[in-house]
C-alpha cells in the first residue's frame, strides 16, 4: 500500500475532502498538522508547525525514515514550501523549494517573470522609508497595494490617486501587523490593469503543464478591494485567448522553476494583452475544487492530485458539464448571528451544495483586513450561463445577520 503525507494546516476548509479522496484510493494516510484533526481515524499524525517550514520538514523525513513515504502533499498555501523541502528530502517527485519561495513572496515573483520578460503589471517595491506617492507617479495610477505575504485578497487595495497611496500603505502594514507579519516589509505598488479576470487550473508533471480548467469570473474585479466571488467553468472567452492564457502561464511557470503538482494562476485580458497576476504552487484555495470533476467517474481534484503525487494514471479531462462556485465574502465587520435563507437557496435549480464555513458567534471581518469567506455555493448545468444565474439566485436567498460591536 502507497503511503501519502497530508499537510493540513490549523484552518484549512480543505481537510475533510483530502481525507476522503485519500481513503477512496486506499491509500495509507499521515496527516501533518499542528494539531490532531478531529476527521482523523487510524491514520498516522506528525506534529508541525507552519511558521517554520524547514523544520516540520525535517520531521516528515524523519517520518519517512520510518515507514516508506511515497508522497507530500499540501492541501493550501501554508504547507507549500514544508511539502517542498520534505519532498526534496525523501527523493520524491517535487518542485524546487526555491521556485516554490518566488510563489509565496509577490517581489521574488515580480522580479522573476520580470527577468524573463513575462507579461505582469508594472510594479515597485516601498520600503518604510520610500515616498510612496512618487513610487504611484511612476508606476502610473490607478495602482494596486499589496503585500508581499499575505494571501485570499487580504491587504490588497486598489487606489486612484498618488496622494492616497500614503495611508493605504500604512493600512496594510496594520494589517500585516494583526496577521503575525513583519509590518516594515516591503510593499507592493503595481499597475492596475483593468480588463477580465481569468482563473488557469493546472497540473505539472515533470515540467509539462496541463490545463485542468479554466475559470472565469463573471463579477467584475475593479477594486478598491478583490473579494472573489463567483467562478465558473469552462470560460467563455474566445479559443485564442485562451491559448494565450496557456501559454503566458507556462512561461511564467518556466520563469519560476516550478515542475511538479498543482498550479493555480491568476490572469488579467486587457483587450488582446494577457498579462499575470498571481501563480501559486497550490491548487484552487477553499472548498472550490467541489466544482472540479474529470473522467467519466466523476473523479474529484482531491483525488487527481493524489492520483498525480503517487505517480498513478491520470484522466485529467473535466466533466463535460459546466459548474461553478460563489464564495460568499464577509459583508461588515461583527459578530455572525446566522445565515438564514438557507433552504430557499439549495432549492434553487441547478444549484448542488450550499456550505457555510463559518459557525454563529464568530467574530467575522470583511476583505480587505480578513480573508475568510462565510459559505461556499455551487452549482452545475448545461451552460456556463445556467451556472452563473443559479449561483446569483441562490445568493439572493441569503441573509446575513451579523452584529456590530
Amino acid at each position: 500500500m502507497s503511503t501519502a503525507v497530508i499537510i493540513l494546516p490549523t484552518g484549512t476548509y480543505r481537510a475533510g475532502d483530502f481525507i476522503e479522496a485519500a481513503r477512496s484510493l486506499g491509500v495509507g494516510l499521515i496527516i501533518a498538522s499542528e494539531e490532531r484533526h478531529t476527521l482523523l481515524g487510524d491514520e498516522g499524525f506528525i506534529p508541525i508547525d507552519c511558521a517554520d517550514p524547514r523544520r516540520s520538514a525535517e520531521a516528515i523525513v524523519e517520518a519517512g525514515d520510518h515507514h516508506p513515504i511515497d508522497a507530500v502533499i499540501p492541501v493550501d498555501d501554508a504547507g507549500v514550501m514544508i511539502a517542498a523541502i520534505a519532498s526534496e528530502g525523501l527523493g520524491l517527485a517535487h518542485n524546487p523549494p526555491a521556485a516554490v519561495a518566488a510563489t509565496r513572496n509577490k517581489a521574488i515573483l515580480r522580479r522573476a517573470l520580470e527577468e524573463r520578460e513575462v507579461p505582469q503589471p508594472a510594479f515597485e517595491l516601498a520600503a518604510p522609508s520610500s515616498d510612496t506617492v512618487a513610487l504611484a507617479e511612476f508606476v502610473g495610477v490607478p495602482v494596486v497595494i499589496k503585500p508581499l505575504s499575505l494571501s485570499a485578497s487580504r491587504g490588497v487595495i486598489r487606489v486612484d490617486h498618488p496622494l492616497q497611496v500614503p495611508p493605504v500603505v500604512e493600512r496594510i502594514r496594520r494589517i500585516l501587523a494583526v496577521a503575525g507579519r513583519n509590518p516594515n516589509e516591503p510593499i507592493l505598488i503595481e499597475r492596475y490593469i483593468p480588463g477580465k479576470e481569468i482563473i488557469l487550473e493546472g497540473l505539472l508533471v515533470k515540467g509539462v503543464l496541463s490545463v485542468l480548467a479554466f475559470f472565469d469570473k463573471p463579477e467584475p474585479m475593479r477594486g478598491p478591494y478583490f473579494a472573489e466571488t463567483m467562478l465558473v467553468t469552462p470560460s467563455r472567452l474566445h479559443p485564442e485567448i485562451l491559448e494565450e492564457v496557456e501559454t503566458v502561464t507556462a512561461r511564467a511557470v518556466q520563469a519560476l522553476g516550478l515542475r511538479e503538482g498543482p498550479i493555480h494562476a491568476e490572469l488579467r485580458i486587457d483587450g488582446s494583452r494577457v498579462a499575470i497576476i498571481e501563480v501559486a504552487a497550490r491548487s484552487i484555495g477553499g472548498l472550490c475544487g467541489r466544482s472540479l470533476h474529470f473522467g467519466l467517474l466523476g473523479t474529484t481534484l482531491e483525488n487527481l492530485l493524489l492520483r498525480h503525487a503517487l505517480g498513478l494514471r491520470l484522466n485529467t479531462r473535466r466533466e463535460d458539464i459546466a459548474s461553478g462556485v460563489l464564495m460568499i465574502p464577509v459583508p461588515s465587520a461583527g459578530t455572525l448571528q446566522t445565515v438564514d435563507g438557507l433552504d430557499a437557496a439549495r432549492d434553487v435549480t441547478g444549484i448542488t451544495e450550499v456550505v457555510i464555513t463559518i459557525p454563529p458567534g464568530t467574530y467575522v471581518i470583511p476583505v480587505p483586513d480578513g480573508a475568510r469567506y462565510l459559505g461556499f455555493l455551487f452549482a452545475r448545468a448545461d451552460t456556463p450561463l445556467e451556472v452563473e444565474t443559479s449561483l446569483a439566485a441562490a445568493r439572493s436567498e441569503l441573509e446575513i445577520v451579523i452584529t456590530p460591536d
